[in-house]
């Protein structure tokens, strides 16, 4: 299935190419933000002070990172890694539970 993609601005002296690269960059900064709202939780801070939010935005960029490294390695993206990570944390959890019952 193929659709069709509107690209607009109020630039008239902007060419195709021209509005379609700066499309592309912002889309990227939109994934961006996206992946550290969602896949590292940016915007889950139970944090009060400022060393604390610091710390915890540190870490979220960390997460960030790795993610990034892990996509590039395996050629999936950001929701892909995690959803697989819940998955084997899930498969962990339930392994353990089981082993406690025996």
């Amino acid at each position: 299935m193929e659709g069709v993609r509107f690209l607009v601005t109020n630039d008239l002296s902007f060419s195709y190419n021209d509005v379609a690269t700066i499309y592309k960059k912002r889309w990227s900064v939109e994934e961006y933000h996206k992946s550290i709202k969602q896949n590292v939780s940016l915007n889950k801070s139970p944090t009060r002070t400022v060393k604390t939010q610091s710390n915890h935005i540190f870490y979220v960029l960390t997460a960030y990172i790795k993610l990034e490294k892990l996509k590039f390695a395996t050629h999936l993206n950001h929701f892909q890694l995690k959803a697989k990570l819940y998955l084997k944390a899930t498969q962990a959890a339930l392994s353990e539970l089981n082993a406690i019952k025996q």
